[in-house]
């Protein structure tokens, strides 16, 4: 290709003439990936209420893949922290069961 500006020949792949510094094409911007809004709050609905923050999490995980999005692990630990304390939590629950039938069984012996 050539400079319209001094005629000598350059890159094609020029943005700016070597020699005579005169813009050849346009400058592409840079674009910076957009984070998903929906990955933060799923994060953050997964420490104060689980189901809550593991849907959001879950749908901003599709989401981020799908519209190449940042915030993808950000979802992914959402999605983990909740699954963790749903499980804890019926975990707590069984073992506050079987605590009151066993007490209730030992209360039944006396």
């Amino acid at each position: 290709m050539f400079c319209k500006n001094c005629g000598r020949e350059i890159s094609d792949s020029a943005v700016v003439c070597p020699h005579c510094g005169v813009q050849i094409a346009e400058f592409k911007k840079s674009a910076s990936k957009q984070t998903c809004t929906m990955a933060i709050v799923g994060f953050v609905l997964s420490f104060l209420v689980s189901v809550a923050g593991l849907i959001c999490s879950i749908i901003a995980r599709k989401k981020c893949r799908e519209e190449n999005l940042e915030g993808g692990g950000l979802a992914l630990a959402g999605i983990i922290i909740s699954a963790v304390e749903i499980v804890l939590g019926i975990i707590s629950v069984l073992v506050v069961i079987i605590y009151f039938v066993v007490f209730l069984g030992f209360l039944a012996s006396l």
